[in-house]
């Protein structure tokens, strides 16, 4: 049976439109009819309002002869020739000039001292941005900028953006030509602030943006993300998609998060972060140890031996903190066996059609602070390198469900193993650093300019093949040092999974390294050989 169509009046959404767009055209044509009237109402109800006011403020016992004057007055009004319509046309003329639109008009267009900058910077591009054989050159020497510039932002007198447009010859596809624009703006709109350069090379368009400072208040604290996310820090509004609350001194906001995620559906599961010392790499590690315990395990690696994750000794979920070389090399040597294990419980699992045991699928983090440490001590005492034992974690740890984490001074990435640089697809860089040092960390440029004060956590993060984002990573102490602020300290004991044996007061010296003995499940012996593991993970990659 065929469907009879719906009355037009409930289908046709175009009709509704118009009629919604005619009602609106009307309303703002009886407006400007009535805008005489609308004054000389408005005029007369701050008459009456006067008059109110008035009478009230009037003692009682004058009010009788002010009536009685009043009454007079209107007698004498009436009497005279004309007297009535003089009073009427007295009272509207008096109630249009009290009526009347007051507010003063919107300055329309630049000051004079915003046209001097945004002259002297047009006049400062025009070497880069004009060329001799131009017949109608866009910027020239005698031009004007109102023709290059469209769209212009001031705030307390200084440029906050600028939207301007460049000769289709200006070889924007070239970084040496974009960088001489991008330093000349940097220095005509004023140094002590970062900015964005949003290149438009279709439409030969250029947008500089001031931007606000990272907030430096946010804390350790517990991010609702979901299993497998980490929070890293946070960034600028624009650049990602997704807020998450905060809290700090002020309340609860909105803060816009730089998102790490790890697991078996992960493009970069492992992580390295670069920086000189005290730029906040260790309290990065930190903060992810202190999120990564909600949902899995933590292996701790201290290779500079200072007892900063003391505080993580004896947690639920740690499996052990190490900060010698000889527990260092049994941990990660641990560590290498389990995920070997994990591969072949995974593997075992999918084809017999079993569901993988719950060890199996709890998440193992390997967090690894100042590696290169351990590997000079052990090329003293010639040992082994410490580092190639995160082969086997680093390159199939995403299929194991183990994330690494890496963490490192900058000036020491020459002792870096070349499965390390090659494995961490995530990358955060931290503390004050030139571009070119930028961007051979992360491997593509920033998209603003150096910061002129770089506090603590404040970097570069990109994750695989994505943008370059502005960083500030959430003040995460060591609660055990004494220098730290009893806020920042309460927040990170609040966040620690438990309560450890003995906690240690704060002013005895922490231990600088310890380890518990993780337990591995293993209900079958599995024979832990080379071509199992490698059978394992081609298996795991077919499927």
């Amino acid at each position: 049976m065929a469907r009879r169509p719906l009355p037009s009046i409930l289908t046709s959404r175009p009709a509704l439109v118009r009629g919604r767009d005619l009602a609106r055209s009307a309303a703002d044509s009886a407006t400007d009819v009535l805008h005489p009237v609308i004054t000389i109402a408005r005029g007369m109800r701050k008459q009456v309002a006067w008059a109110g006011s008035w009478w009230g403020r009037t003692p009682k016992d004058r009010r009788g002869p002010a009536l009685l004057l009043a009454a007079a007055g209107v007698v004498v009004v009436v009497m005279m020739p004309y007297g009535p319509l003089l009073a009427i046309a007295a009272v509207m003329a008096s109630a249009a000039w009290m009526g009347r639109d007051r507010t003063p008009p919107t300055p329309t267009g630049p000051s004079e001292a915003e046209t001097g900058r945004l002259q002297s910077l047009y006049e400062a591009l025009v070497p880069y941005l004009s060329d001799a054989g131009d017949p109608a050159p866009l910027y020239a020497h005698d031009g004007s900028w109102d023709k290059a510039f469209s769209e212009y932002e001031f705030q307390d007198g200084r440029l906050a953006r600028l939207h301007l447009r460049y000769p289709a010859y200006f070889t924007d596809g070239e970084a040496e030509s974009r960088t001489r624009v991008e330093q000349l703006l940097h220095a005509k709109a004023g140094r002590g602030r970062e900015y964005r350069f949003d290149w438009n090379e279709e439409e030969n368009h250029l947008t500089l943006t001031a931007l606000a400072p990272l907030p430096t208040d946010i804390v350790a604290q517990r991010f609702i993300t979901a299993p497998g996310e980490t929070v890293l820090g946070f960034t600028d509004d624009a650049a990602v998609q997704r807020t998450v609350p905060v809290t700090d001194g002020d309340g609860t906001r909105d803060a816009p998060p730089v998102v790490w995620r790890t697991g078996t559906r992960s493009t970069e599961p492992h992580l390295l972060a670069l920086g000189q010392p005290g730029t906040g790499t260790t309290s990065l590690l930190r903060s992810i140890a202190l999120q990564a315990l909600v949902y899995g395990d933590v292996v701790v690696v201290d290779g500079s031996g200072t007892g900063e994750y003391a505080c993580l000794i004896g947690r639920p979920g740690v499996l052990a903190v190490e900060g010698g070389l000889s527990g260092a090399s049994a941990t990660l040597e641990w560590a290498a066996h389990e995920t070997e294990r994990r591969l072949i419980a995974v593997n075992r699992a999918r084809q017999s059609g079993d569901p993988v045991a719950d060890d199996v699928r709890r998440p193992l983090w390997i967090l690894v602070d100042r590696p290169t440490a351990l590997s000079q001590l052990a090329l003293a005492e010639g040992r082994p390198d410490p580092q190639t034992l995160l082969d086997v974690p680093l390159r199939h740890g995403r299929a194991a469900n183990v994330a690494v984490a890496v963490a490192d001074q900058l000036d020491a990435t020459e002792g870096l193993a070349p499965v390390v640089i090659a494995q961490t697809r995530a990358r955060v860089v931290l503390g004050p650093l030139a571009p070119e040092h930028v961007e051979a960390v992360l491997g593509a440029p920033q998209r603003t300019t150096p910061a002129a004060e770089v506090p603590p956590g404040r970097g570069y993060a990109r994750l695989g093949t994505g943008p370059v984002l502005r960083l500030q990573v959430p003040s995460t102490p060591d609660p055990y040092d004494e220098e730290c602020a009893q806020a920042h300290r309460d927040a990170v004991l609040s966040l620690l999974p438990g309560a450890a044996p003995a906690d240690l007061p704060l002013h005895e010296e922490a231990p600088a390294s310890a380890s518990s003995a993780p337990a591995e499940p293993e209900p079958v012996p599995v024979a832990l050989r080379k071509d199992a593991v490698v059978r394992a993970v081609a298996d795991l990659e077919l499927s």
